[in-house]
């Protein structure tokens, strides 16, 4: 068995062997089998994606929609402590309101950062003390390009996902040592409910097509992978991060 350098004949070397004892084999630190995950706005779009991957890779899931969230945080911390476990969290909901920024009216503002991030953090909070006392837990926030960038006429929304990266930053750091991993993912244009304005508006879609270095619309499927990954063991040394599945929008 070769482990590292090259064969004296300077062929390539080859890894192979028995792996060191106890060591899980690398898929098997993907699998979820006996976790339990709750996905916010995973009735559909983006959010039936995840939950249905967290599904297929072994962990029971709770899904719940959007409107669910409007409630109070004494009802969102009630309904967290009432599940008989929770391992993972994904806060996916999140609503979009479009308008000037000199025409958002408060209620649309407050609507948007109730949804987005006020809700977010209340979950991440209460899903956190639980996973804080267990010592260990996965939390996933559902992020956005409007993380990084500043958009048209979405101010809320941007306001939102502006804050949902620092909120992601923030718990990490003090959460980490304690087993509990916090990330983000970020997904790009992805073809769904939020977006048919844009793919409806032919110089807006031509706009944003021709920017993606993939030259497509994200499906919700696109980030299976990535919240099935942050979600297992694999990711135990991931803390903090913000995870783009964007078709290389941000590489542009």
């Amino acid at each position: 068995m070769i482990l590292d350098g090259h064969p004296p004949d300077g062929s390539p070397a080859v890894l192979d062997g028995p792996r060191p004892a106890g060591s899980p084999a690398i898929l098997d630190s993907f699998r979820l089998d006996g976790k339990v995950a709750l996905v916010t706005g995973g009735n559909r779009g983006l959010g039936r994606a995840c939950a249905n991957a967290l599904a297929e890779a072994g962990a029971s899931v709770i899904a719940t929609g959007s409107k669910e969230l409007d409630l109070a945080i004494a009802d969102l911390h009630a309904y967290v402590s009432g599940l008989d476990q929770i391992d993972i969290l994904v806060n996916n909901a999140g609503i979009i309101r479009r308008a000037a920024a000199a025409e958002v009216t408060a209620g649309d503002w407050h609507d948007v950062l109730t949804v987005n991030l006020d809700a977010a953090f209340h979950l991440c909070q209460a899903a956190g003390r639980r996973m804080l006392a267990q010592g260990h837990g996965k939390i996933i926030n559902i992020a956005s390009m409007l993380s990084f960038q500043g958009g048209v006429r979405v101010p809320a929304y941007t306001a939102s996902k502006h804050a949902i990266l620092g909120l992601t930053r923030a718990l990490a750091n003090e959460w980490a040592s304690r087993g509990v991993n916090v990330n983000a993912i970020a997904p790009g244009y992805m073809a769904t409910d939020n977006t048919a304005a844009l793919r409806a508006d032919p110089a807006r879609n031509t706009a944003i097509l021709d920017r993606i270095p993939a030259a497509r619309w994200g499906e919700a499927d696109d980030l299976k992978g990535a919240v099935v990954f942050l979600a297992s063991d694999a990711a135990r040394y991931v803390h903090g991060a913000v995870l783009p599945v964007d078709g290389g929008w941000l590489a542009r």
